[in-house]
């Protein structure tokens, strides 16, 4: 791999993979408060709205500009490297898309929302954001699954072709 490609394949790898495993985490987390009423959804999201969406920024977007990096790093190679990287690009992109037009407008909403008094609509809004995060998690583990699949395919391409440090 080259001097360009090696860096952005980790930090696409990296923080796409870590920005995927915080997702399942937090869908796991929210499909358990499924059997708790407002009170007690409204108050684990407040507390979930304290850091996690700095956390997601965090790791999202190294993510994209990594992955971005390696699709530039690896746009003219023939093969199915290209078209991986490329894929998990639009993935993260579409994940971004989500969460910005989607998850962060209800997230906003929601820091408003009292413990004592939650909206009427709060399951109707909780099963929204849900929904959301499904989809977007699903488009954030499959970029991480491209992208490593990617990577693997570049070293076993280099591995193939260049000759072993025995047989120099």
């Amino acid at each position: 791999m080259t001097r360009i490609v090696t860096p952005s394949a980790v930090v696409a790898v990296l923080f796409s993979g870590l920005f995927a495993g915080f997702l399942t985490t937090v869908l796991v987390f929210e499909a358990s408060l499924r059997s708790y009423g407002a009170a007690v959804y409204t108050q684990v999201r407040l507390i979930e709205l304290e850091h996690l969406d700095d956390l997601a920024t965090g790791l999202l977007v190294p993510a994209i500009l990594g992955s971005v990096a390696l699709a530039l790093a690896v746009i003219r190679r023939r093969g199915s490297v290209r078209w991986l990287t490329l894929t998990a690009v639009l993935l993260l992109l579409a994940t971004l898309v989500i969460s910005v037009s989607i998850s962060v407008p209800i997230n906003t909403a929601q820091l408003n929302w009292s413990v004592v008094a939650p909206p009427d609509d709060w399951s109707t809004v909780r099963d929204r954001w849900q929904l959301a995060h499904v989809v977007r998690t699903t488009t954030a583990v499959l970029a991480f699954v491209l992208l490593t699949a990617a990577v693997m395919r570049l070293r076993w391409s280099r591995n193939s072709v260049e000759p072993s440090a025995t047989n120099r």
